[in-house]
């Protein structure tokens, strides 16, 4: 699976003969004001990165605003402003400006993270009610509300949960916890590269390019691979170091097999 690539901005993508798809939907705060209606002070805006990726832990960030506008950058040549909404559809040196403005902005924000051991042990979505549980933890107050992206509720009690499909792209508190968790994984990914140059995790964050898929083939799983995953029974070579969950073991213990 591939990361999505950032989009180009609208000039570039007319100028390609492309139709121009219009202004991105900047998030809001009609979630955060329907709950607040109903009494929730404290609202903590969580997502992930990293679900889909080969290698690498599964990041997690809760972010709680203050409900005030949330930082612009300037638009290209003076055009309009670009405004905060799900991490995949900014620019990178617009998440990396993000990322840099919005912890002096957010009233509280953390990061929680599973590594690939979790993640082969106990299987992702209990890696990632693990991450989520960690970042809401370190929070400095206990939010009343947990916001997530999508319609499934991996995170469950004690957490009071309120799923919404798009929320990176609707919730002010979601859009800035989607731009911080990625590119913090994204930092920590390309800390690993000088040490396994031939992946190009900082090209791909740990998801399957071609430049990865080769290495694997070649090199063989690093200690960041996930390797109770599918790719593993592909790689001939290093198929015997694929990690299996015994789904009857309450510890999740892993064999190889």
């Amino acid at each position: 699976m591939r990361t999505p690539s950032a989009p180009r901005d609208r000039a570039s993508a007319t100028a390609a003969g492309r139709r121009d798809p219009g202004p991105r939907r900047a998030a809001d705060y009609l979630i955060e004001e329907e709950l607040r209606a109903a009494g929730a002070q404290a609202i903590a805006g969580v997502d992930e990165v990293g679900r889909g990726a080969w290698a690498g832990p599964v990041v997690v960030c809760a972010a709680v605003t203050t409900l005030s506008p949330p930082p612009e950058l300037p638009g290209r040549r003076g055009g309009a402003p670009v405004r905060l909404t799900d991490s995949k559809l900014l620019a990178p040196a617009h998440r990396e400006a993000f990322a840099e403005a919005l912890p002096g902005w957010l009233s509280a924000h953390a990061i929680g993270a599973a590594g690939p051991e979790e993640i082969d042990e106990f299987g992702m979505t209990e890696a990632l009610r693990r991450a989520t549980s960690r970042a809401l933890s370190a929070l400095p107050r206990r939010p009343d509300v947990v916001i997530l992206d999508g319609k499934h509720d991996f995170l469950g009690r004690p957490w009071r949960v309120r799923c919404e499909v798009k929320a990176d792209q609707r919730s002010v508190s979601v859009a800035a916890a989607s731009v911080l968790a990625k590119v913090h994984r994204d930092r920590l990914m390309a800390e690993l590269h000088p040490g396994h140059p031939a992946y190009d995790f900082a090209g791909n964050a740990g998801y399957p390019s071609p430049a990865h898929q080769s290495a694997l083939a070649e090199h063989g799983p690093t200690p960041y691979h996930r390797l109770s995953w599918s790719f593993m029974d592909d790689l001939p070579r290093w198929r015997h170091l694929k990690k299996h969950r015994d789904p009857l073991a309450a510890s999740g213990q892993l064999t190889l097999m």
